[in-house]
Parts: C-alpha cells; structure tokens; sequence
C-alpha cells in the first residue's frame, strides 16, 4: 500500500541526545549503558533550542542526567507529540530514542514515540539500503553544518572537561539541522546528499517524510551490490522487544 500523508502542514519537533560514555562509533552497544549528557529540541514554531542536562545540587552542570531528569525529558516529548507535534530526528530510532528508553526505564513510551516519530536517516536507508551523514545532506542543501572543533565522539570528552557551552551548541545545532532538512526536503519532495566520491545524490519524496512504521513497509532494496549490507533489524530490534518499562 502507498503510504499517504495528510495535507496539512506538520510542525516538527527535532530533537538530539549527547551520551556521557566515550566510546567508539562501531561498537557503542558493548559499552552500554552510555548515560547522557545532555539533549536539545527545536520545533517549526519556535527555533529557539530548548536544552535540557542533569544539574548538580550547586546548581552547575551534572556528569551526565539522572534517570528522573531523563525520564522529564521523555515526558515532554510526549507531551508534545499529544499536542500536534510530529517528532523528527537523525537516527533518532537506532540510537537516541534506543538510549532514552534505558536511561529513563520509560521503554513503552520511548518505542511508541520512535514507532510514530519520522526518522530521516532511517526513512533514506529503508528507500536505498544505506546510511547518510547528516553532515553529508547540509552540505547538499546548503544548511549550516555542524560547529567546528566538536563530534558525536568528542562531546562526552569535552563535557567532562567542562567545556559545557560548546556541547550544548553542538547539540542545538544538531537539533536545528535536522529540522531544517526535515522541512526543506518536504517542501520540494526531494532528499538531496554528498556521496563518497563528492557527488550530489538525491531521492524523491513522493509523500513527504515517513514515519518509522510507514517506512519499514517499504520493500527491501537491492543490496547485492554491498559487501557488507545492513539488516533494518539493526536499528529496530529493540522496537520489536516487549514493550515494557
């Protein structure tokens, strides 16, 4: 069945994590749990970052937030989506929603958010059978990349020297990307991203963005060209797990 979307404009609610644990990208499932930082939300209506980190009894930035901090976090998520917002992130399935529901123990609530939620990266990899980098679609769109000096591997490292500011930037700016990617890319029906050879690729988006649920209907691409292709179950095995907290 084709999946159809509403005609009514969506307002997006973007949303990023930083984890506490450094760890190396290939493996971060070993070194669980990965505890977190800090996040940051934005939305169509409102691009102003709202931040969200755990806070010592002194009032200054904690190592990484507690699981009742977290678990306010995943509360106004719900909230929001409640209130007409549709969540959208950059692998927000296989990693930041996957995280959240640990470091919350709200594990029913995080996998109906990731169900509905519209995972960019995810909705790319189920049409084409391969990841992008988020950094790699900015470029194509000509969206501001991310802050300079500052990675996903390097921001545990640099919250624990207490360089704060500058990871609360970079997840913002993470945050605001995705939006501005989210938004764009279904205005013109079009995803568009740097390949490994420096060449602008893109894809169509007959029906605007998919959520999760919707995008894991599409039909399996042909991978036989990989050496090494990804099975979907890798970003949603922990979906498919008994809901429950």
């Amino acid at each position: 069945m084709t999946p159809k979307m509403s005609s009514m404009v969506r307002r997006y609610l973007a949303f990023d994590i930083e984890t506490a644990k450094e760890t190396l990208e290939d493996d971060w499932v070993l070194q669980r749990p990965l505890g977190i930082t800090c996040a940051a939300a934005v939305s169509s209506d409102d691009q102003t970052p709202r931040l969200w980190y755990g806070v010592n009894k002194d009032g200054t930035p904690a190592r990484q937030m507690s699981r009742q901090e977290v678990g306010k976090l995943v509360s106004f998520l719900v909230s929001q989506v409640t209130d007409g917002y549709t969540l959208v992130t950059w692998n927000g399935l296989g990693f930041d929603l996957d995280i959240l529901a640990e470091e919350s123990g709200a594990k029913s609530e995080c996998q109906k958010l990731a169900s509905e939620h519209v995972d960019l990266m995810f909705h790319v990899f189920c049409v084409k059978g391969f990841p992008v980098a988020l950094d790699k679609a900015a470029m194509a769109l000509r969206i501001p990349g991310k802050p300079a000096g500052v990675s996903g591997m390097l921001a545990p490292q640099l919250w624990k020297a207490g360089r704060h500011e500058e990871v609360l930037d970079y997840v913002a700016q993470d945050a605001r990307i995705t939006l501005q990617i989210a938004e764009l890319c279904e205005k013109r029906r079009r995803f568009a991203w740097v390949t490994r050879k420096g060449a602008v690729s893109s894809m169509a988006l007959p029906h605007g963005w998919l959520t999760v649920d919707q995008a894991r209907r599409v039909p399996e691409p042909d991978t036989s060209w990989m050496t090494s292709p990804i099975a979907r179950t890798r970003f949603t095995a922990w979906l498919d797990r008994t809901r429950r907290s």
